[in-house]
């Protein structure tokens, strides 16, 4: 081992020529000696470069175990059990709690749920369009079941920042409809939709909270013509981390939408949330 006296520093590798002097390591071959990882032969498309391990090689000791069990869980199938943290701490030769931490990033990113006292396989994200279809035709397209539970249907004086979205005069009545958005009976999001009174008068009698409200709006002549959204992270109140049943830690996909009908008139103004570990969200873009 190569040792300096205290006080001096060791000489600096020479400069490549051209190299610049920015901060940014300098490229070398795909090399990595953790076992675990195989880049490029592993690399899916989309998946992290190199595993998101650093050039250098140097992880957090979790990182490189939360890689194994990622390869683990690659290997299994939606809602199979993964071994406990006991047999995964004698697997991988480390500590319970760094085997904790590492599933415990996976859950956050959606790849592992709890369940009981254990932790299976969760399976793929719902990918929900950003587009003019309804959460209910997003769900069924992938084969699984939607569903919506009402927490709320309010009808109130709409105060002027609303009203400006949606094209009120302040003081006009607007309903809020707000319900918990279900994927095969789970928990999944929370959406509030506030619409003017006006467009639809009977809405607390006519309308089934459980169905889809684009279908409600088509069927009483009010199709959706164009919206404006905007997308963003954020971490629930505890009110809705309750509602949607999640910590209050789960980061959460918020969107923020103000749909217009086919005249360009607005029509409602949305805020709907979703748990970051279970949703993900698509977009056709055309040059």
């Amino acid at each position: 081992m190569n040792r300096h006296r205290r006080g001096t520093r060791a000489a600096a590798p020479p400069a490549r020529p051209g190299a610049g002097a920015g901060p940014w390591p300098r490229p070398h071959p795909c090399v990595c000696d953790d076992p675990g990882v195989d880049h490029p032969n592993d690399h899916v498309p989309g998946a992290p470069v190199r595993s998101g391990v650093p050039e250098h090689g140097r992880v957090p000791k979790y990182y490189a175990v939360k890689v194994r069990i990622a390869s683990l869980v690659a290997e299994l199938e939606r809602g199979d059990p993964i071994p406990t943290e006991r047999d995964l701490a004698e697997r991988y030769g480390v500590a319970r709690e760094t085997v904790r931490q590492a599933v415990r990033e996976l859950v956050l990113e959606g790849r592992l749920r709890r369940q009981g006292r254990g932790t299976v396989v969760a399976g793929p994200k719902l990918e929900q369009p950003l587009s003019l279809a309804s959460y209910t035709e997003g769900v069924r397209r992938q084969g699984r079941t939607p569903g919506r539970t009402l927490v709320s249907l309010d009808r109130f004086r709409c105060p002027p920042a609303l009203a400006a979205e949606l094209g009120l005069t302040p003081g006009e009545p607007v309903w809020h409809l707000e319900r918990v958005l279900l994927a095969d009976d789970e928990r999944v999001g929370l959406e509030s939709t506030y619409v003017a009174v006006a467009r639809v008068p009977r809405l607390d009698t006519e309308f089934d909270p459980d169905s889809s409200f684009y279908r409600y709006l088509r069927a009483r002549g009010i199709a959706v013509g164009d919206a404006d959204e905007r997308v963003e992270t954020v971490l629930a109140t505890p009110r809705e981390a309750l509602l949607v049943g999640t910590p209050p830690a789960l980061p959460m996909l918020l969107i923020h939408r103000v749909s217009r009908d086919t005249a360009g008139r607005p029509l409602e103004r949305v805020r709907g949330l979703y748990r970051g570990d279970r949703f993900s969200f698509t977009a056709r873009l055309r040059g």
